[in-house]
């Protein structure tokens, strides 16, 4: 089942609830257990938060209990949220991002460029990485309203000292356009697809430079 269909079932039933909160559980129990690991101890794990986890009214002191339980550096925790989630209530969102933020967490805007965003709300989000939407890293090099998207989104992020991070990097022609722009930090195929737990740490074993 695709992501896209279970996560919609998951938000439509409530089950993306517990869901949530299983995830949030298992990032900080791996990344406690990297703790140990010479090579892991700076990695962060990053976990999407869907909108139904987000407004919660509990869900601070939520992430707190599980925090406290866990015993793990939060600065090696992101909260991955789309624009449209911020968008539904930004003076809301703003506002439960700076108490998460108070925890020590750190975060991410996900799908960058297709909320359309106004950018008196962005410069007020504590953000420490944008990421540029697949949608406008498919067709570059070559689709030139694609190129400029994506060029400014860098720009900005490296005007407003954000890490821009590319989703969607399948091919060495579109890393080199994204290198030769300014991006240093990529995700997609090119470099792996999606890993088992097991199969992961073996990978960073062997790529040890990859994080």
């Amino acid at each position: 089942m695709s992501p896209l269909s279970f996560i919609s079932l998951a938000e439509d039933t409530g089950l993306i609830l517990p869901i949530g909160l299983w995830v949030l559980e298992s990032a900080c129990a791996k990344l406690k257990q990297w703790e140990k690991h010479p090579n892991r101890q700076t990695f962060k794990m990053a976990i999407n938060v869907s909108s139904r986890q987000f407004r919660q009214p509990n869900y601070v002191s939520e992430v707190e209990e599980v925090l406290k339980k866990s015993g793990v550096n939060p600065a090696l925790l992101k909260f991955e949220l789309t624009e449209s989630l911020v968008l539904e209530d930004s003076v809301g969102s703003i506002e439960k991002m700076y108490e998460l933020k108070k925890l020590g967490v750190t975060f991410s805007m996900d799908d960058f460029g297709t909320g359309y965003s106004s950018l008196s709300y962005l410069t007020q989000l504590p953000l420490s990485q944008l990421k540029i939407d697949k949608s406008f890293i498919d067709n570059i090099p070559g689709e030139k309203n694609n190129e400029m998207v994506t060029r400014t989104i860098i720009a900005m992020g490296e005007g407003m000292e954000i890490n821009v991070i590319a989703e969607g990097v399948e091919t060495q022609v579109q890393k080199e356009f994204l290198l030769a722009n300014g991006c240093q930090f990529f995700q997609g195929y090119l470099f792996s697809r999606p890993l088992p737990d097991e199969e992961l740490e073996a990978f960073l074993d062997e790529n040890g430079k990859l994080s």
